[in-house]
């Protein structure tokens, strides 16, 4: 072991006692029999122990009992291959207080030689821990006061000791090393200007600078980002009144006032890129009470803010469906009642009608059976495409397809369900052959149809279009119908919406919704042209390419 000068080693020995002494995370020493040989105060007060409760005394004490016929092999088998590495990779692992609660936490495991003798270090987090309300960092800060008050006194008489035994203040140091280079979260400290004065290894790891381009060199301001601090100062100013100009000094603020919380900060990685850390700055003070530098410890805590991010986005969209289950609900409610009573009443008077000659009025009444029918299926179909499309099952099928002779078949199909003598008229332009998604584009020119015809007279006429140009395709479809206002064309694509005038027409305010989203999956986009009393057509563009082998076929 490399000897340092007397003076150089209490200096290190007294900044190792107090990161020691005021890291806000759990610190245990066990030797290899799993006997606790010392704990830091954040363990005690995270535990409920004193000192004389815990130390020679089995580390299973902090450990559930369901555990312990467990931990004692795992203890062994550390012990005869110790290395510095996370504990329990992929459990949940639990400690008890003395009180007997359970509660969640992360350890990191450490080790090093003490005359001759393994022991191992665990680095204790409790992941539970949330921001504290204010009364209760005001009776912290009280505590923490009292602990500085005696950790510096318990200082001044180690290092008395410590003049005593060079070999004595060798162990120690190696004791602290350990610490440093295995605690699994970043350790800085400055002086009380802000230049780094002690650089960890998981801070190189985690930032990506080595601790010779830090220390003495750079500032924690270096990896902060520079808006947060612009907000943090803000903060301040409006807290207590400071204005400061100094990045560092915002940063410290805090901690000058004895005031010791987690915030949230971004750092910047050397390679430019970012995460989000938690940071706890602690005062490191003389013993006379003056500030000698400061003590910041951070851990990355962005894949927890990515799980709690994934888990509201999910939240979010169960919701989502949720209410789109109760709209469908109290809609299906509604828009059942007059097809059901067509059908009831349908088939009631098809009983009635027993005779030959009344063959007529059977047939009209089974249409009407046929049409109420159809209508159900309809309204089923359009949630059931919703739901669909909300859970992202929809899978587009892209295939190369005659657009012509697709648009001639709907058509053809759709006839029978017009109002009386309506009639349709299509036109299209360009090449045929298309590739686009060719159900989907079904259920879309079927939609558009059903719309056109139920909000236009009788005898009235709906014109289709379609141009296949060299980057995008047209689909139309225009009426002579009620048309749309301008205020309710906003709101046109959302679930459930119905126009204002669309009175007591069939429907469930969900087609054009399903339009605009399997336009959307087909890289299309909906435009639609009306005026109030004088028709309305509905424009959807697809961006695409036109087929490899398209062709021109006679209209």
């Amino acid at each position: 072991m490399m000897h340092h000068s007397t003076s150089n080693t209490v200096n290190d020995a007294f900044r190792f006692e107090a990161l020691f002494n005021h890291a806000s995370m759990g610190i245990v020493v066990v030797n290899s029999a799993g006997i606790i040989q010392s704990v830091n105060p954040f363990a005690l007060k995270l535990f409920g122990f004193t000192s004389e409760e815990l130390i020679n005394k089995p580390i299973e004490l902090l450990i559930p009992m369901r555990y312990h016929h467990n931990h004692g092999a795992h203890r062994d088998s550390y012990m005869h291959n110790p290395r510095s590495r996370p504990m329990g990779v992929g459990m949940d692992l639990f400690a008890v207080k003395k009180d007997g609660t359970e509660f969640p936490v992360e350890v990191s495991l450490g080790n090093y030689q003490n005359d001759g003798e393994m022991n191992a270090i665990a680095f204790i987090s409790d992941i539970s821990i949330r921001k504290k309300a204010e009364a209760e960092i005001e009776k912290l800060n009280i505590d923490l006061e009292a602990t500085v008050e005696q950790r510096t006194k318990d200082l001044t008489e180690t290092l008395r000791q410590l003049e005593i035994s060079r070999d004595v203040l060798e162990d120690v140091l190696a004791y602290q090393k350990a610490l440093l280079d295995n605690a699994g979260v970043m350790i800085i400290a400055t002086d009380e200007r802000g230049t780094i004065k002690l650089f960890n290894p998981q801070a190189s790891l985690s930032l990506g600078y080595p601790d010779t381009d830090m220390i003495d060199k750079q500032s924690p301001v270096l990896f902060h980002d520079k808006e947060e601090i612009e907000q943090k100062r803000k903060e301040l100013l409006d807290e207590y009144g400071v204005d400061i100009d100094d990045d560092f000094a915002v940063l410290v603020d805090k901690s000058k006032r004895n005031i010791y919380e987690e915030e949230e900060y971004t750092y910047t990685r050397k390679d430019g890129t970012t995460f989000v850390a938690s940071l706890t700055i602690t005062t490191v003070k003389d013993g006379a009470g003056n500030i000698t530098g400061f003590l910041s410890i951070a851990h990355d805590i962005s894949e927890r803010k990515r799980a709690e991010e994934d888990l509201r986005k999910a939240l979010e969209k169960e919701k989502e469906l949720s209410e789109l289950k109760s709209r469908f609900v109290s809609m299906a409610s509604h828009e059942f009642r007059t097809p059901l009573s067509t059908v009831l009443s349908s088939a009631y008077l098809i009983e009635k009608y027993t005779g030959t000659d009344d063959q007529p009025k059977r047939s009209k009444h089974l249409q009407r059976i046929f049409s109420s029918v159809n209508m159900l299926t309809d309204i089923l179909n359009d949630f059931l495409s919703v739901g669909k499309i909300e859970e992202g099952k929809i899978q587009v099928r892209i295939t190369q397809f005659h657009i012509q002779e697709l648009v001639s078949a709907i058509t053809e199909e759709i006839k029978n369900n017009l109002k009386k003598d309506q009639k349709i008229v299509y036109q299209h332009a360009g090449p045929t052959d298309v590739e686009l998604d060719g159900s989907l584009v079904k259920h879309i020119i079927m939609n558009l149809i059903s719309n056109a015809s139920k909000f236009s007279p009788e005898g009235g006429t709906i014109e289709i279009k379609t141009l296949s140009g060299k980057n995008h395709i047209q689909l139309s479809v225009k009426d002579q119908g009620i048309g749309i206002s301008k205020e309710d064309q906003k709101h046109l694509m959302e679930r459930f919406f119905r126009a204002t005038n669309a009175g007591n027409i069939q429907g469930t305010g969900l087609g054009l919704h399903i339009v605009s989203k399997y336009a959307e999956l087909m890289n299309g986009t909906v435009t639609c042209k009306s005026e109030l009393d004088h028709g309305t057509e509905f424009m959807i563009t697809f961006n695409t390419k036109p087929a490899d082998n398209a062709k021109n076929f006679a209209d």
